[in-house]
């Protein structure tokens, strides 16, 4: 197939973009696939091969099969690409443009997880009119973050309610909506997600952060961090947390991918978060999860493309 890699985009996660787009293109040539790059530059325009993409609505996208976005957090983790792609009617992998919104934005997400009952990290919006009285409940330390992006960027350990206000005013600088979550104790631990109306989840991992908590630094930069596969967890919380991480796909309309996020303590599993296009170079977690499931990169990505395919024949099966 002609597969359209777009990678880049204009959200602070670009440099990430980049290079999981790089290895998503390399595992689709080594399919026998041809790949077509497309960068989104910081100012948003698309470039391939140094020229401006023309998009013309229901025209497709220079000629290709099927598009494949390796685009992290606002405008491409979050609905706006896949909406745009949808209008282009080209078929595209990973999530549709609802689960990717809801997705994106941990307050939303995390309230559909709590009107389902889903075991959760306790929080709070500081768009709440009793947020500080809800702040307090939640106990010291707890995380001030933006509530639309990623890659850990923006994100402040408070641990005296004394600077919270200044952890506040810094996640605002990346996001009017701010959360406030209560600290997760136990170990931190990733499950991957591959499917559509099927998901399949993989072995869970955990993460060990070689710095005083997961932040940027500790997932991108050499050595940043140990994944443990399997997690060192018993049995009965390693298929709780496959469980949930079925179901919270499945709960959000995701398809395609996903990776779930946990804090396991004992047999107490909580889940943190849901990213829709995470990591993907063959390093990434998500992408080691699966090897350890033995599904390898070039076939992960594949099966990617082919879940998009299905997707966008299904969808357009109806009359709408």
């Amino acid at each position: 197939m002609k597969i359209a890699v777009i990678r880049g985009g204009r959200s602070s996660e670009h440099e990430v973009s980049l290079r999981s787009g790089a290895a998503v293109a390399a595992g689709l040539r080594a399919g026998g696939h041809e790949v077509v790059e497309i960068v989104i530059e910081r100012d948003g325009r698309w470039l391939s091969d140094g020229q401006e993409v023309e998009l013309r609505a229901a025209a497709g996208l220079l000629g290709c099969d099927v598009a494949f976005p390796v685009l992290h957090g606002p405008f491409g983790e979050d609905g706006t690409v896949q909406g745009l792609l949808e209008c282009l009617d080209i078929p595209y992998a990973g999530p549709g443009v609802l689960a990717a919104a809801v997705t994106i934005d941990k307050l939303i997400f995390k309230r559909l997880l709590r009107e389902r009952g889903v075991p959760q990290v306790a929080f709070c919006g500081t768009q709440d009119a009793d947020f500080r009285e809800q702040v307090e409940a939640l106990g010291l330390p707890v995380w001030v973050k933006p509530s639309r992006l990623g890659s850990s960027v923006g994100i402040t350990r408070v641990d005296d309610l004394a600077e919270l206000d200044a952890a506040i005013e810094g996640a605002r600088n990346h996001d009017p909506r701010v959360i406030v979550e209560a600290h997760g104790a136990g170990l931190e631990v990733e499950c991957s997600v591959l499917g559509n109306d099927e998901p399949r989840v993989s072995v869970p991992g955990q993460i060990v952060a070689n710095a005083a908590w997961y932040d940027y630094k500790a997932k991108y930069e050499a050595g940043g961090m140990e994944l443990l596969v399997p997690a060192p967890i018993g049995p009965d919380a390693t298929e709780r947390v496959r469980a949930l991480a079925a179901e919270v796909f499945s709960a959000c309309g995701c398809t395609g991918l996903a990776r779930c996020d946990f804090f396991v303590d004992g047999e107490q599993v909580l889940v943190n978060e849901l990213n829709t296009i995470p990591g993907f170079t063959e390093t990434s977690v998500y992408a080691k999860l699966f090897e350890a499931s033995g599904v390898p990169y070039p076939q992960l990505c594949e099966r990617l493309v082919t879940l998009g395919l299905e997707r966008h024949a299904s969808e357009r099966s109806y009359t709408y």
